[in-house]
Parts: C-alpha cells; sequence; structure tokens
C-alpha cells in the first residue's frame, strides 16, 4: 500500500556517501515529502522519481539541517517545473523558519511560481480518502512544534469468496454490492447480507515515521504493531549521555521500543558520521533483529499482507 524512499539519510551535514533529511512516501498516486534537507532536489532527480504530484511537504521541525533544501527546490520551481499548487505542513515554529527562507531569501517580494500553502499542523488525522489516512502526532525534541506522521491504510472486511458460492451468489455486480456493505436479493427470493460473505476487519498497513526524537515515552499508541516504523538513530547506546543532551535516540533504545511494541520492521536513518554503520545496525539488531539502518536511495514496500521488503531500484534509475 505504501512505499518510502530515503532521499537523505546523514545526521545534521552531509556526508559523501548521504544527504540531508528527506524521504518521499507514495500511495496511489499521490507523493509526501517528509522534511527537505540541503540538496534534496538532486536527491529527486538522481532516485528518478521526479517532481510530478510532489505538491504536499510533510516537515518533522524547523531545524535547517531538514528545512534547507526548501530554497532550492523552489528555485527549481520558479524556473524547471510547473506544479499546480504546493502545501508545506509543519508546526507554527517550524511553518515560521519557512516563511523566512522561502518569503524572504528565496522570492524577496515575487509570486509564488505556483499557489504556496503553508498550513499549520495540529495533532490528529489531517489528510484522508477512501483508502487511507495521513495523522501528525506530537513528539520531543529541542525546541517546539515538532511532529511525527502516520501514514495508516483503512481497515477491510475480506470477502470469503467459498460462502458466496455456497450461498449461490454469482460473480459479478452482486458481489461488489456486498463488499460496498449492500444486502442482495437472489433470484430464488432469498437475501444476502454482508455478513454472511465478509469476514472481520483486517488491520491496514500502517507506517510511522518519528523524525528526530528524544523519547518514545506517550508514542506507545501510535506505533503499537506497526508494519513499518521509521526512527532516527543518531547515536548508540554507549553515547547515551549526548544523546539525551541533544534530544536524540540511540539504536539501541529505537530497536527496545520497537520490539516492546510488536513493530514489524525498525527502518533507522539519521545516521552520525561518527559511527561505523555496522555498528550502529549491529547494536539494533541484536535486540530486534528486522532492523535496516537505510542508506540514500533505499526504497522499501509496506502492505498489510507480506513483510515490509526492499524495493530494488529499476535499471537506469540513480
Amino acid at each position: 500500500m505504501f512505499e518510502i524512499v530515503f532521499l537523505g539519510t546523514s545526521a545534521s551535514a552531509p556526508s559523501v556517501h548521504r544527504g540531508l533529511s528527506a524521504q518521499v512516501v507514495m500511495v496511489k498516486d499521490h507523493r509526501y515529502l517528509i522534511d527537505c534537507g540541503e540538496g534534496t532536489q538532486r536527491q529527486i532527480l538522481k532516485s528518478g522519481i521526479g517532481f510530478k504530484r510532489l505538491n504536499r511537504i510533510l516537515l518533522t521541525h524547523g531545524h535547517l539541517d531538514h528545512i534547507l533544501g526548501l530554497a532550492g527546490l523552489m528555485s527549481t520551481f520558479m524556473r524547471w517545473e510547473s506544479i499546480d499548487a504546493l502545501e508545506i505542513w509543519g508546526g507554527r515554529a517550524t511553518l515560521d523558519r519557512v516563511q523566512d527562507l522561502v518569503f524572504g531569501v528565496v522570492l524577496r517580494g515575487a509570486k509564488p511560481p505556483m499557489p504556496l500553502h503553508l498550513i499549520d499542523l495540529k495533532p490528529g488525522v489531517f489528510l484522508e480518502d477512501a483508502d487511507y489516512s495521513v495523522e501528525a502526532f506530537p513528539v520531543k525534541h529541542r525546541g517546539r512544534d515538532n511532529y511525527g506522521f502516520v501514514f495508516q491504510e483503512k481497515s477491510r472486511r475480506p470477502f470469503l469468496v467459498e460462502k458466496a458460492e455456497a450461498l449461490g451468489v454469482p460473480a459479478g455486480p452482486e458481489r461488489a454490492r456486498l463488499v460496498r456493505g449492500e444486502a442482495i436479493r437472489l433470484g430464488d427470493g432469498r437475501t444476502i447480507q454482508p455478513n454472511d460473505v465478509l469476514g472481520p476487519d483486517l488491520p491496514g498497513a500502517r507506517l510511522v515515521i518519528t523524525g528526530d526524537v528524544a523519547t518514545f515515552d506517550g508514542m506507545e499508541g501510535i506505533v503499537q504493531d506497526a508494519h513499518a516504523l521509521v526512527t532516527e538513530a543518531t547515536y548508540i547506546d554507549e553515547d547515551a549521555e549526548m544523546a539525551d543532551s541533544f534530544g536524540h535516540m540511540t539504536a539501541g533504545r529505537a530497536a527496545r521500543f520497537a520490539a516492546e511494541m510488536g513493530v514489524q520492521t525498525l527502518l533507522l536513518t539519521h545516521v552520525s558520521r561518527r559511527y561505523r554503520e555496522r555498528d550502529v545496525l549491529d547494536e539494533a539488531r541484536r535486540i530486534f533483529p528486522r532492523t535496516f539502518l537505510v542508506r540514500d536511495f533505499d526504497r522499501f514496500s509496506i502492505a498489510k499482507d507480506r513483510p515490509v521488503t526492499r524495493v530494488l531500484r529499476e535499471e537506469g534509475e540513480g
């Protein structure tokens, strides 16, 4: 149901192999850019996903390593790309900084190249359609108005073909009506109710993205049984005091929380240059084996009926 593409996975400053924080969540025909670190527009091009339908940007917080790329992205839109409108969602403190960056530095009084909407986030569901919803939840990091995001596929009652055939329900429109929750009448006069052929609700895929985070306290209800948890691993446990002082997470703490919450797969990002990748990944996997330490341009597919899987890029991408 969801696919996530990591465009930047470094903490605080870019490295030779990692750009700054950015990821795109793709669902149906929609694309959501989560954070926009410096150089994100180049990473979008290099990833092969392009700019089409990239009209919603969700910001976890206003630190520069998560928003500076908005300047370059807006410049790209002004000169080369065309989209109908752009929505930037974030907490009030984050949007104040975006206002200064985009309108004060990039545009400097010029008209935006498209209708540009800065939308103040509040906790709760803020985008929804028939198949999924997007929810914001507050997180603790340095400063105020920090948010994580939940992409939730809506639950569905499976159609039980064997029961339908046993009841004599023909294939076609009658079955579609039952799936929609409507009763039908068969040619012999019998009435078939949806409950006769539908199974119990099955929860949909759930993708949780925390952004930078100092603690998981209060997130239990959000993260419980998630198919994928995307969170940071800026430090390892031996530097837990440093992590606390800067409002960040360790790989070990993230892994312990994922295990406690029954998460299916843990995706760690925001990786510091101070550590070897192997040390960060080993710390997490000793506690929670189903952990990936993601790299730039990694893609993962999140669906309700199969394990989270890494998607191989098509030939010619990147």
